[in-house]
């Protein structure tokens, strides 16, 4: 079984990217058997690559987009597009339950209000991407520091999602897109 979502965190609000509203905030629960989820959050079936696709698509048109003097489409909000995968099979009789996930992470680029010219919403926005983008960073580091020191993940909806994908028994891998411009050298 193969199940797809797609949600966005927008100004630290939940939204789902898949479901009829996709303004609509969702709640951010935890539970011992689920884990860190997110309460309401649409689950798409999925047959096949080209499914996955369709899904795909189809949310990334719904995410907020606003203009700023760096980019006149900037994505406005972290996503994250989960593909779960999951497989029962028999064992030595007994059934043998095995389930995996893949997140797909765009964040934010982080802003600098010098350099984005932004003002009231997207002076708002900027302020929130660079919070989530912080504790990002905070969490990374704890996690690179070693075993006993307090991991962060509670300081933003961001890290909180990404919690079962940054620690534990888990691959992640981070590319960065970097402006090759002169005047980003410093960023």
């Amino acid at each position: 079984l193969i199940r797809c979502s797609y949600l966005e965190i927008y100004n630290e609000e939940i939204r789902d990217l898949l479901g009829d509203d996709s303004k609509a905030k969702l709640d951010l629960k935890e539970d011992p058997d689920k884990g860190v989820h997110v309460k309401g959050l649409t689950d798409k079936v999925v047959g096949d690559v080209k499914g996955i696709n369709e899904v795909m698509d189809a949310g990334f048109s719904r995410r907020t987009v606003g203009a700023t003097l760096m980019n006149e489409g900037s994505r406005r909000s972290h996503a994250i597009f989960s593909v779960i995968v999951e497989a029962n099979s028999v064992v030595n009789g007994k059934d043998h339950f095995r389930k995996g996930k893949l997140n797909l992470v765009d964040l934010a680029g982080s802003e600098r209000q010098s350099k984005t010219g932004a003002t009231g919403d997207r002076l708002k926005e900027g302020a929130k991407i660079n919070l989530s983008l912080s504790a990002l960073g905070n969490v990374i580091t704890a996690l690179v520091d070693g075993k006993g020191k307090h991991i962060p993940y509670r300081d933003s909806k961001l890290t909180r999602l990404l919690q079962d994908s940054l620690g534990g028994n888990t691959k992640t891998l981070m590319i960065a897109a970097i402006s090759p411009a002169d005047y980003n050298y410093e960023e």
